[in-house]
């Protein structure tokens, strides 16, 4: 029985071999196309297409009309957006956004996320065309973070208004994790570094009404902060902090936040905004640094991997890092009791108390 047996197994192993076809380029014709996917989304983004439908179905004519489409293929972009579930369309041809996009895709609710899928259009698509040339040199094609700082982001006005509107898109769930799973109890006072709106902090006092604070950015920003903080009705206990985490001292608060910032950075300068942090926080004071941080094993977060490519493509040293890196980076900076938390999607924070 066992010499039946052996030879037949060989077979089956010989088979898997000796008849590639049965492998078939079905994933590989997946992922190569996938940038056409993207590409209808981000468009429908940009057409308003979400928030054209927010208050109700429309019908093919209408949804073109109001939409300022051309009829050549507007049809088989709209149906292209039924079969890739981001609309519905009824038995009479009415056109109506599925749930997760009525919530987060119509520019007019609070819950909007909208904000980076409308950079990935205005520009990094365009700028992962350069990631071949990028990987040869190690060195930005020319993105306007490259030169080190953001003066360049923020000296066009409509890239700066992108800009901030996709970090308050990037930030708004991982924002509503920590203000649900962080012991806030324990604390007074917050300041989020690198502000942007302050999406992050306006989250947190959402929820916790003892907690005061704001943020800490460049002093351009400060007028879309304070906008956007008195929108949401936190202006008594949210204000903004002018100045340049590069060159200035950190405000000083219970518990500093640091999300999506170490990752524009070179190891030198992620090392030196740490140690800053760790000099301002009182004792016991906690640092709360969140990215898209690649898994230890370097295998399973490949949406982590890329955004690091992506850092490559758009920074003069930037990366992301994993959870090991940033963990042995806190403890050199002189934090303990370091611990990592998920905040869902692609983020995840590591905490470091003084």
């Amino acid at each position: 029985m066992g010499q039946t047996g052996c030879p037949n197994s060989r077979a089956k192993k010989a088979n898997i071999v000796t008849h590639p076809e049965t492998v078939l380029p079905d994933r590989i014709f997946e992922i190569g196309y996938a940038f056409w996917k993207s590409k209808a989304l981000l468009s429908a983004v940009e057409l308003g297409v979400f928030t054209a439908l927010g208050d109700g179905p429309l019908d093919r004519v209408a949804l073109f009309t109001r939409l300022g489409l051309n009829e050549r293929s507007a049809r088989d972009f709209l149906d292209a957006l039924v079969a890739l579930d981001l609309l519905d369309r009824d038995g009479q041809g009415r056109y109506a956004n599925r749930p997760d996009c009525a919530r987060y895709l119509d520019a007019r609710k609070p819950t909007y996320i909208g904000g980076p899928l409308e950079q990935l259009n205005a520009r990094l698509y365009q700028s992962w065309g350069g990631l071949t040339q990028a990987l040869c040199t190690g060195l930005s094609p020319g993105g306007p973070l490259a030169d080190g700082g953001y003066a360049a982001l923020y000296a066009d006005k409509s890239a700066f208004e992108t800009f901030l509107r996709a970090m308050t898109g990037g930030s708004l769930m991982p924002a509503k994790k920590l203000a649900m799973t962080f012991p806030w109890h324990n604390y007074r006072t917050v300041i989020d570094v690198g502000t942007a709106q302050g999406c992050v902090p306006v989250e947190i006092a959402r929820i916790h009404s003892h907690l005061s604070g704001g943020g800490f950015d460049l002093a351009v920003v400060e007028p879309a902060f304070s906008s956007y903080v008195r929108e949401h009705g936190f202006s008594s206990r949210l204000r903004f902090h002018p100045g340049d985490f590069l060159n200035d001292d950190l405000p000083a608060a219970d518990v500093l936040i640091m999300g999506r910032i170490l990752h524009n950075w070179e190891l030198t300068t992620k090392k030196r905004l740490l140690k800053k942090a760790y000099r301002v926080l009182p004792p016991c004071g906690a640092l709360i640094a969140y990215d898209t941080l690649i898994d230890d094993q370097r295998r399973v977060r490949a949406h982590s991997l890329l955004a690091s490519l992506n850092m490559l493509i758009e920074t003069a040293g930037g990366f992301e890092y994993t959870e090991a890196e940033c963990t042995s980076w806190m403890k050199e900076a002189g934090f303990r009791k370091i611990r990592i938390e998920p905040l869902g999607g692609a983020h995840t924070a590591v905490i470091g108390i003084k």
